[in-house]
């Protein structure tokens, strides 16, 4: 059975460095992305970790870091922290982003899902919720309220 692909686009009224920034910076990530923090140093071939912001040793997802081209590209691998050591069950995430008339074009795509995964499930719910409150949070400066508290899973 092939593997799956979600793919999510937003476009938002900000520049392409401020959403780069927004996807690797810990401040901005705890707002819009349930609490959390994505921690790395984001040089190709470096390892990252989607955090507690509060308590860094709550880790969800593992990866490392494949592509880091700022402010148009980001590439990560993508796994659960009991996976991290089966290539097989790595997933992989591309943030591209580029100007789009006067405004921005993110285009995520999360590719190489087992169908009918837990995974596949989380990132379906997950990925509109998170970049939904991404937009929110570049264009107003605040996210939307559901993302602001840690959360295991997305609300249905």
């Amino acid at each position: 059975m092939s593997k799956a692909t979600f793919v999510y686009v937003a476009y938002i009224a900000t520049t392409p460095q401020k959403v780069f920034d927004a996807l690797i910076d810990s401040e901005a990530t705890r707002q819009y992305w349930w609490n959390h923090r994505n921690a790395s140093d984001w040089k190709t071939g470096s390892e990252w970790q989607h955090q507690d912001y509060d308590d860094a040793t709550k880790v969800d997802i593992v990866g490392k870091v494949v592509e880091s081209t700022p402010p148009q590209r980001l590439v990560v691998t993508w796994a659960n922290p009991g996976d991290a050591g089966d290539p097989e069950k790595h997933s992989r995430v591309t943030y591209q982003i580029e100007p789009y008339m006067d405004i921005v074009r993110l285009t995520v795509t999360h590719e190489d899902l087992e169908p009918g995964s837990e995974m596949l499930d989380g990132i379906s719910r997950g990925w509109p919720a998170v970049l939904s409150s991404l937009k929110t949070f570049l264009e107003t400066g605040q996210p939307l309220s559901i993302s602001t508290k840690r959360t295991e899973r997305p609300p249905q």
